[in-house]
């Protein structure tokens, strides 16, 4: 073919507008090109001459899957641009979307930012700030060479035994609404003229966000993950759907669907919620992804009758499929759905039109590779301020002094002589809690950052001496007399998804006696790390002189002791009801019997200066 032909294609016309892109980019595709379109495999499959040869439209990262362990953004930028070249090999050259969960900051990146989780970004209630993170979060994502982030989630949390509970911003609707202008801190915020459910990207420093679970993936039956939320459809809409329009909205330009159900109906495979609610009805003109291996989850048991299961879910509304290894077998069942017309060739083109009018709007064909240039925003003091500032924001008081009048906090940093305990004092994994380097996270010093104890250390004077003990020992406590004061960092380790599903929600390794053992002999200030509200006990809410709900704080420790010792003064609420007891569970604030331990919204402050 002649190159002066191949270059007056209108696809490769940057100036050309981007519907008339797309539409002369389809008609120039093959079946076997518009299927790979819609396929999104993993890395560690990612074979040149499978990109190249099968067409593949998506790769991406699951969480723990990186280059090489401890991997720098430059490692990730090689590894993805060898991708994108095996993409740009192809006969159309049309380039993959790079994928990852980059949910609290980028993650899986050694030495990036790592934010606190959505549940204490919610305490914030300030979404100016959530913004600021997203746009911060976006560079450093687009340092590594990746396109896309799974974020952020949106989920209207029912129910804190939820093992994702920390990825929801709150039990309220009207918070996660707001909370969700990440998006426009991801993607950049959308002109007034720009038309609505249309996706958007502002240019090279933002990156490409998905809205997820679609739908009711908070509300599940006892908080289970991928449970079955079983509400009407009007409470679905006012509470599980509204945070979506405010994503819409911002021109958010995918989503991902929920692997929960809705009265008993998959979402993956719910013609009514996926393609007449969000594409038709709410007007979301980007593509709908589904979670990993998701479309096996229509069937019982999962992964049985894939074939139906293909086409249950693709002819409901699904585009783009995570697969995420088993493409081959992905793409031999499509081609065939279609060729017997069992998935209509107008679904199949549906499916690849939404799909690159994403990658139009992001650049990807004028930008394909990493833009080196952007390496030195990882990990920078700008974007750890904007962490620290999180964190400072995000602590909830509950507790201060044993009667109003003396209040413990702040605390004195020219103490003596001080105790920290706890294993969450000087661990940074449980500081940053789950999606960190890993799906599950990783307890220890697992990336770069300030652990409680190195805050503490560097708040206090030269001539406070600061004692850690990870346990207390009974020479410690049986010195007590020497020690002005105590802090207590007790709480959750990491998890993610269905393992940290949880019906006691106990504070785990013995956290309330080690709470109480100490504050029986030195006055206590108790910091819990958790996803979620935990269980306390009746001794320790009068044993101690003050508590913190901290959250999942990430790497920029310092944000707890700019407030405990009183640079500044707790600004955070709750954004979730504090129940007295897991059998009272799920608690409902706008319910007649509503009896929480802590109201949501409830968070005192240091009363001081």
């Amino acid at each position: 073919m002649a190159e002066t032909e191949e270059s007056s294609w209108v696809y490769k016309n940057r100036d050309a507008p981007v519907e008339a892109r797309v539409k002369d980019l389809l008609s120039r595709m093959t079946l076997p090109e518009k299927i790979g379109q819609m396929t999104q495999i993993e890395r560690s499959v990612a074979f040149p001459q499978v990109i190249t040869n099968s067409f593949i439209g998506s790769v991406q990262s699951g969480a723990g899957s990186w280059p090489l362990e401890d991997a720098k953004s430059s490692d990730w930028a090689d590894m993805i641009d060898g991708f994108q070249r095996s993409a740009l090999a192809s006969r159309l050259g049309i380039p993959i979307i790079y994928g990852t969960d980059a949910v609290h900051g980028n993650n899986n990146v050694y030495g990036a930012t790592v934010f606190p989780h959505n549940i204490g970004l919610g305490a914030t209630r300030d979404a100016d700030l959530v913004k600021r993170i997203g746009a911060a979060t976006a560079l450093e994502i687009r340092a590594s060479g990746v396109h896309w982030t799974f974020a952020p989630c949106v989920a209207v949390l029912g129910d804190p035994r939820w093992g994702r509970c920390y990825e929801s911003y709150s039990e309220a609707a009207k918070i996660v609404c707001e909370m969700s202008l990440l998006i426009s801190g991801l993607q950049g915020e959308p002109p007034e003229e720009h038309p609505y459910g249309y996706p958007f990207l502002a240019g090279r420093n933002n990156v490409i966000a998905c809205a997820k679970h679609f739908v009711g993936d908070g509300g599940t039956e006892k908080g289970l993950s991928e449970g079955n939320t079983i509400t009407s459809y009007e409470d679905l809409e006012k509470i599980h759907v509204a945070p979506y329009l405010n994503c819409i909205a911002q021109g958010v330009s995918t989503v991902m669907a929920s692997f929960s159900s809705w009265n008993g109906s998959r979402l993956h495979s719910d013609y009514f919620l996926l393609t007449e609610v969000l594409k038709q009805k709410l007007g979301f003109k980007g593509f709908l992804v589904s979670d990993w291996d998701g479309l096996e989850t229509i069937s019982e048991p999962e992964g049985s009758n894939y074939r139906n299961c293909v086409k249950l879910g693709i002819n409901a509304g699904i585009d783009m499929v995570m697969v995420p290894f088993k493409y081959e077998q992905f793409i031999q069942v499509m081609t065939d759905l279609v060729e017997s017309g069992e998935i209509p060739m107008a679904r199949v083109n549906d499916a690849v039109e939404r799909i690159l009018r994403v990658k139009f709007v992001a650049g990807l064909f004028e930008h394909p590779l990493a833009d080196r240039s952007l390496l030195g925003t990882v990990g920078c003091k700008e974007h750890r301020e904007v962490a620290r500032e999180a964190v400072r924001k995000s602590l909830v008081l509950l507790k201060n002094g044993k009667n109003a009048d003396t209040p413990f906090l702040p605390l004195d940093r020219n103490a003596k002589r001080i105790l920290v305990v706890g294993m969450h004092a000087n661990d940074l994994g449980n500081q940053c809690g789950g999606w960190t380097k890993i799906k599950s996270g990783q307890s220890g010093r697992i990336t770069i950052g300030t652990t409680l104890l190195d805050s503490i250390k560097a708040a206090v004077g030269d001539k406070t001496e600061v004692i850690f003990e990870k346990t207390p020992t009974k020479e410690t406590l049986a010195s007590s007399d020497g020690f002005s004061y105590a802090i207590v960092a007790v709480g959750e380790p990491p998890y993610a998804e269905m393992k940290g599903d949880n019906s006691e929600l106990t504070i785990p390794f013995n956290g309330n006696n080690i709470i109480t053992a100490v504050a029986e002999k030195i006055p206590t200030l108790v910091i819990l790390f958790s996803g979620r509200p935990m269980v306390l006990e009746p001794t320790v809410l009068e044993k101690t002189e003050a508590l913190v709900a901290a959250w999942f704080p990430g790497t920029e420790g310092q944000g707890m002791s700019d407030v405990i010792f009183g640079d500044y003064d707790f600004k955070g609420k709750l954004p979730v009801s504090w129940f007295k007891r897991v059998d009272q569970l799920p608690l409902n604030a706008e319910a007649n019997s509503y009896d929480p331990l802590f109201p949501l919204g409830f968070g005192l402050t240091s009363n001081f200066g």
